[in-house]
């Protein structure tokens, strides 16, 4: 009598029932990876700019706007686009500002400090200079 080697079809059936149960699993804990790991990504751009920002006003006694990024020695991340600085005060820059930079999945994360009032959309609960998404 010879041995028969091999799985039998109910064995298959279940390894891949066991496949089928584990992708289910891990498939929604990883589905927004990407727009978590661009989240944080745009969370950093806005505190290295708020970092940077006050650098400059130390320098210049004012906060930078868009056309100084280069004396503010700030680029933001791959991706991250459309940077908008606003000034407060007179002269412009002398008292406040807000930043905002578009991030991808058509989310914004933005930052305000003194005298400048909150980036459109920013949240009433996040207090002056805390870096925020929305």
């Amino acid at each position: 009598m010879s041995a028969r080697q091999g799985f039998t079809l109910i064995e298959l059936l279940i390894v891949v029932v066991v496949i089928a149960i584990l992708a289910t699993l891990a498939i929604p804990k990883f589905a927004n990876t990407k727009q978590r790991a661009a989240r944080t990504a745009g969370l950093a751009d806005v505190h290295n700019l708020a970092t940077q920002e006050e650098r400059f006003f130390s320098e210049t006694n004012r906060y930078g706007n868009v056309a100084d990024t280069a004396a503010l020695k700030f680029t933001p991340s791959p991706g991250n686009t459309n940077l908008v600085i606003s000034l407060a005060g007179a002269p412009a820059g002398t008292t406040g500002y807000n930043a905002a930079i578009s991030i991808p999945g058509s989310q914004t994360c933005g930052v305000f400090v003194g005298a400048a009032p909150r980036p459109a959309g920013m949240p009433t609960s996040v207090p002056d200079g805390t870096p925020s998404c929305w």
